[in-house]
């Protein structure tokens, strides 16, 4: 799978997990609500790690949290 499948894939998971609405991150994080759902439907190729790090802050952790996943090992994911 792509990265970008892999960040959707997870935010998504993470989303669930915390019983949070992409407009709840949205208000939490301060991204604009279309970016958030860019991510999620991967609209982008890629994206800059701050956007990814202020998701982290909006779902209340760390980017190692967001990474700690079997979506990001190197077998998993497409050169």
């Amino acid at each position: 799978m792509k990265l970008n499948e892999a960040v959707s894939r997870r935010l998504t998971e993470l989303l669930a997990q915390q019983d949070m609405t992409q407009y709840q991150l949205y208000i939490r994080s301060g991204l604009p609500k279309s970016t958030i759902g860019n991510i999620v439907n991967c609209t982008y190729d890629s994206m800059k790690l701050r956007v990814l790090h202020e998701i982290c802050q909006g779902l209340d952790i760390g980017l190692n949290e967001f990474f700690d996943s079997p979506l990001f090992q190197e077998d998993n994911l497409e050169p």
